[in-house]
């Protein structure tokens, strides 16, 4: 199959130097990324600023704005049987940036905008035979929402990665599917959990069709 793939936070630039971002370090990405093409699968890669352990064997183009992440996947996603959308893009950047530094002062206001949804907009242009893969980090107790992002999103499966496991080397994540009951896995290292993933991923036309049938 076909993967393109996310990883990474964006940055959204509020001056010359400074950004508004998040945490995400992109190494469940990058463990995804080792996973498909161990699996032999083909992969094109979009990263956001993340640091890279060696070079990759497999196409990769790097953004680092929101708005970058949806040209790129737009592009490619035409091309692929599968998206997986591991990158934690931001929710927010600044309506105005200045090309220069702001100087210090005693406080900062910044009014934002919402980014675009690119799992949304991805998932909309999809064809029958395509599928999306999206993760949803939420609080411990929130596996509702997740469900119902699944749902308006029109996502084929959603991971649900409770927020309390942020920057620890495993994952305790829950596989949402439409139709079909949560699937809670184990605490998980990345690696694993990526392998596993992938072959959830790729058992998902095969459940599809029966679903159909």
């Amino acid at each position: 199959m076909r993967f393109l793939l996310t990883a990474g936070p964006t940055r959204e630039s509020i001056d010359a130097v400074r950004y508004i971002s998040n945490r995400s370090s992109g190494q469940m990405g990058l463990a995804l990324a080792e996973a498909i093409v161990a699996a032999g699968h083909e992969l094109t890669a979009i990263y956001g600023p993340i640091p890279l352990r060696d070079t990759p064997t497999y196409p990769c183009e790097f953004v680092q704005t929101a708005e970058q992440m949806r040209l790129a996947v737009l592009n490619h996603w035409p091309r692929c049987d599968v998206l997986v959308m591991a990158a934690a893009v931001a929710d927010f950047r600044p309506l105005r940036s200045q090309v220069s530094k702001l100087p210090r002062g005693e406080g900062l206001t910044i009014q934002c905008e919402p980014t675009v949804d690119i799992v949304a907009q991805a998932a909309a242009q999809k064809r029958p035979d395509q599928l999306v893969v999206a993760f949803s980090l939420e609080a411990q107790n929130d596996l509702a929402r997740a469900e119902e992002k699944m749902l308006r999103k029109k996502v084929d499966m959603m991971v649900f990665n409770p927020l309390e496991t942020m920057d620890q080397p495993t994952i305790h994540a829950t596989l949402l599917r439409p139709g079909q009951s949560p699937e809670e896995l184990s605490p998980l290292a990345k690696t694993r959990f990526a392998e596993l993933l992938v072959a959830r991923i790729i058992q998902l036309p095969q459940q599809r069709a029966q679903a159909c049938g």
